[in-house]
């Protein structure tokens, strides 16, 4: 349910003028009319006041009444709906990728991956299936054939488009950790774990095979 909300709401925030507008209304301190976004927008009022009825149909905003300073019926504003959670964890994700990436930390962001996996459940079965199983449960609707995992969906995927020095090899790390996990405990070495984000539309690969030390992330030019 909540999938299907976050994408309903990434359609309807496709729409420039419409983000545009919700921005400002999130970033001020009182209530706006129709007129004050047109205004601010430089677009008619008409066109605001339709991308606010969306935009209230969705709870992303809410209607509240502007003093009209003398007699008479206040005006008609709009305030920020209540903030989804899920929205709230992307922002923070994407501030927390921002902030490692002007700092250069490719191999921080590797071990925070593994860190990651240590503390998860002690994985299940050979490294492939034990990755993937953890990748699963984690929403990146993995399609495994044999050594290789391609992952259909990233639960991040605007992070990593802008930061994938941080975000692809925490996911690199994590599965590198996972790996080791499941190898030691059928005392085998560990593999070698690969990863390359963007590889298609919607799709990143995973690679893992044969015991090795490390592992890389092959971004085709794109450092990570």
């Amino acid at each position: 349910m909540r999938e299907t909300q976050a994408a309903d709401e990434h359609v309807l925030l496709s729409v420039p003028s419409r983000a545009r507008i919700l921005d400002l209304v999130r970033s001020a301190a009182e209530p706006l009319t129709a007129a004050d976004l047109a205004r601010e927008l430089d677009i008619h009022v008409t066109t605001v006041r339709f991308h606010l009825d969306q935009l209230e149909q969705a709870d992303l905003v809410l209607k509240a009444p502007v003093p009209s300073g003398g007699r008479g019926r206040p005006r008609i504003g709009y305030r920020a709906g209540a903030l989804d959670l899920g929205q709230v964890r992307e922002q923070m994700i994407d501030a927390l990728a921002e902030a490692l990436a002007d700092r250069g930390s490719r191999d921080r962001s590797l071990a925070a991956g593994r860190r990651w996996a240590d503390r998860l459940p002690e994985p299940q079965g050979e490294p492939a299936a034990a990755v993937t199983e953890v990748f699963a449960q984690l929403g990146f609707a993995p399609d495994r054939d044999g050594s290789t995992i391609d992952l259909h969906r990233c639960p991040f995927g605007d992070a990593a488009r802008r930061t994938p020095e941080v975000v692809c090899r925490v996911h690199l790390g994590l599965a590198q950790g996972l790996a080791t996990r499941a190898a030691r405990a059928r005392t085998s070495a560990a593999p070698r774990v690969g990863l390359v984000p963007f590889a298609g539309p919607d799709l990143c690969v995973l690679t893992i095979d044969g015991p090795g030390a490390d592992t890389s992330v092959d971004t085709g030019g794109r450092p990570a």
